[in-house]
Order: structure tokens, then sequence, then C-alpha cells
């Protein structure tokens, strides 16, 4: 005797015929669903186009009255004040969200009801991070060997060492140089302890670059002396070629380009350190688009068109579990 159990196929076809009836049942409530739907928009197409005309025409005009700029500051810290930087830029920020105009008024920043946010982040540029700087580069590879090299560059402690840094604010009208920009960059710059390791550091350069044009005087006047000697001996003499392998003359030509390069770039350097937060470009008043910035003429119509049908849905459920409970 088989075990197995036997089919009924009348069951299969009540089983069909009930999800067949419920399909059609859901496909009905749907139907019914969008038909009052239907009806709804029919019975209040006069005030959904009233809604309409009066969203769109408030958000026009909080979108020409009320504009959100973006600014941006880079910069580059000196005297290995970047720590010092991102705490002075934190206080603003936290300044701004207790709404203390005070102290943004104390710091010279006009128009303080209108300065809505500002932080900052290191611009990412490891080239830059260890262009002739071998210990930084040797600290890269340490810690690529036990880490994603994409992590590391962009990690907190390592990002910080970054030279350039860039600063954003944000503002709720146009703002120029003298509003904003300058009294920030002040503000970051107001440090007696800094000041006085700028006054050390520009004295040392000085220091360095007088040694150096000692060093290549001297230098100068070897080269000299030995042009004029070997002038009267002849370019091609065999004590020219006994004077040039003895005494290392290549290594005194190599050392006057490396001081000459010195030389340049404590020129740059002195270009950069005049400030203990160097300013290096500014960019301000960028119309902010991002989010609902802009765009609530289109926002609110349908906000409020959105609130009138979720009210008239709650008024029909309202009633029908009214009629409900009459019954």
């Amino acid at each position: 005797m088989s075990s197995n159990p036997q089919t009924n196929p009348d069951n299969q076809e009540i089983d069909l015929s009930q999800v067949s009836k419920r399909i059609g049942k859901a496909f009905e409530d749907f139907s019914t669903w969008i038909f009052r739907g239907f009806l709804f928009i029919k019975r209040n197409i006069i005030i959904l186009a009233v809604l309409f005309i009066i969203g769109a025409g408030l958000g026009y005009y909080l979108d020409k009255s009320t504009k959100v700029y973006d600014h941006q500051i880079i910069v580059s810290p000196n005297f290995g004040s970047t720590e010092y930087l991102y705490s002075k830029v934190n206080l603003i920020a936290a300044k701004i969200k207790e709404r203390d105009t005070a102290f943004l008024k104390k710091i010279g920043i006009k128009d303080t009801k209108k300065l809505a946010d500002i932080k900052i982040k290191p611009i990412v540029d490891v080239y830059k991070f260890i262009d002739n700087k071998p210990e930084n580069f040797e600290l890269i590879k340490l810690m690529a060997e036990d880490g994603d090299i994409n992590k590391i560059v962009v990690d907190e402690v390592t990002s910080k060492n970054y030279p350039y840094h860039a600063i954003s604010f944000t503002t709720a009208s146009l703002t120029d140089d003298s509003k904003t920009v300058n009294p920030l960059m002040d503000f970051f710059n107001d440090s007696d302890h800094f000041k006085q390791i700028q006054k050390v550091y520009l004295k040392n350069l000085a220091n360095r670059q007088i040694s150096n044009d000692s060093i290549i005087h001297q230098i100068d006047g070897v080269l000299n002396e030995f042009s004029v000697n070997n002038s009267s001996i002849g370019s091609k003499s065999d004590k020219l070629v006994y004077y040039n392998e003895n005494t290392q003359l290549n290594d005194v030509i190599k050392t006057k380009t490396e001081l000459v390069q010195d030389k340049a770039n404590i020129q740059l350097e002195l270009v950069n350190i005049n400030d203990i937060i160097k300013k290096n470009s500014s960019v301000i008043n960028i119309k902010n688009t991002e989010s609902i910035n802009g765009k609530m003429k289109f926002v609110l119509p349908f906000i409020f068109i959105g609130l009138f049908i979720c009210f008239g849905l709650v008024r029909a459920f309202y009633k029908h579990q009214m009629s409900k409970s009459n019954i």
C-alpha cells in the first residue's frame, strides 16, 4: 500500500478560485481608490489650484528674499599652529550655534545674525606632504604597512600635517572681505605665543641668509683665484687635471649651488611666513543651491497640497470610523 498522500483536484480548484477572488478584489479596491482620488481632485480642484498658486508665490518670495551663500578661505598654518587654528575655528562654530553675537562682534564680524556655519578641513596633498621631507615619506611608508593607505592619507592625525587647509563658512546674505574674511584672519593671527615664535624664526632665517651669503662669497673668491691661476697655466695642462682631482672642485661648486638654492628657498619662505596663519586665497559669495535652497517655489506648493490631502484622508478615515461605531 502506498503511503504517499493523494492530491484532491477539488481542493486545488477551490484554492485557485480563492486566490483569483482575492486578486480580483484587490484590483477592484485599487481601482476604487484611484476613482475616489479623481473625485477628490475634481471636487477640490479650485482649492488645490489656489494652494498651488499661494505656495509658488510664497516660495518665490522666500527664494528671492532669503539666499544662502558659501565662502572659502585657503590658508597655510605656520610655526606648528595647525592645532591652534582648528581650535579657533571650532570655537567660532560653537559661538555661532550658541548665537553669541557679543563674541562675534568682539572679534570684528559684522552681520553676526547672518553667519550660519563655519568649518575647516585639510586639503589632502600627499605629494606636498613628502616633498623634500624624507622623514614624512618614511612615516607614510611605515603607516602603510599596517593599514590601508587611502585611509591613512585622510586620517585626522595625518591630514592635519598637510600644508594647506580650507576654511568654509556660510552666510544668509552677500558679504565681503571687510565683514567676514578679514576679521576671521585677524582673529586667527591674534596669538602672542606664535608671534614670539615668528620673531625667533625670522631672526634665524636672517642669520642663515647672512651665513649663506658669506660662504658663497668665500667660495666665489676661491673659484676666482683658481680661475686666475689656471688661466696662466692653460686649461688643458696636466697640472689643471691634477689640481681638480685633488681639491674636490666639484664638491665646492655643488656646495655653492646648494647654498644658492637655499637662499632662494629662504626668499620664498619669507613671503609665506609673514602671518601666523597665511591666507593664500579666498572665494566668497557662491550661491548655495543644495537641499531646498533656492527651490522653495517648487517645494512649498507640494507641501501645501500634501497637507491638504493628508487632512482629507484623516477626515475621511474619521467619518468612516464614526459610521461604523453608529451601526
